[in-house]
């Protein structure tokens, strides 16, 4: 990870003052917030709360602004990590977060290629067992991206 630290983007953010380290954490913030907060009112619905609401109509929205929030958390980030990487070095969440973060794209990944995603999301009737492969679905999303937040609180307590 040293080889971040020592690169031209980390040289470029470092020379833009003081409060670019705080402004990206700011970035880091709100994307982590709209990520969340896309992904757990998506995930309860799929979980099964909110039953006369059809999954269509929180679907729409809430995904596309997860994506928004994934990037700009992944690229705030990024940029945040570069300003002193090899702090990090043997930090075991840092370590635990981004193999925890690919799972979490792996989840999205596989959920929008099932038939019951599908249906869910065109509006359509649920087939049989719908509800049972979205609710475990929408449970391990929500495992997975509370275990990425935790792990990103953790790495400065390490």
């Amino acid at each position: 990870m040293a080889w971040l630290e020592g690169s031209a983007l980390a040289d470029f953010l470092r020379g833009l003052g003081i409060w670019t380290y705080g402004l990206l954490n700011l970035g880091h913030i709100l994307g982590i917030g709209s990520l969340f907060g896309a992904i757990l009112l998506l995930d309860l619905k799929l979980m099964g709360l909110w039953r006369s609401i059809p999954a269509a109509s929180l679907i729409r929205p809430t995904v596309p602004l997860a994506a928004i929030g994934f990037a700009l958390a992944a690229t705030s980030g990024i940029m945040m990590l570069s300003f002193n990487t090899t702090e990090y070095h043997g930090n075991p969440f840092i370590y635990a977060k981004f193999p925890i973060i690919v799972v979490g794209l792996a989840n999205v990944a596989i959920i929008q290629r099932l038939g019951a995603w599908r249906r869910a999301a065109a509006g359509a009737p649920a087939a049989s067992g719908d509800r049972t492969v979205l609710a475990i679905f929408g449970a391990l999303s929500l495992l997975i991206w509370t275990s990425v937040i935790a792990c990103g609180r953790l790495i400065g307590y390490w």
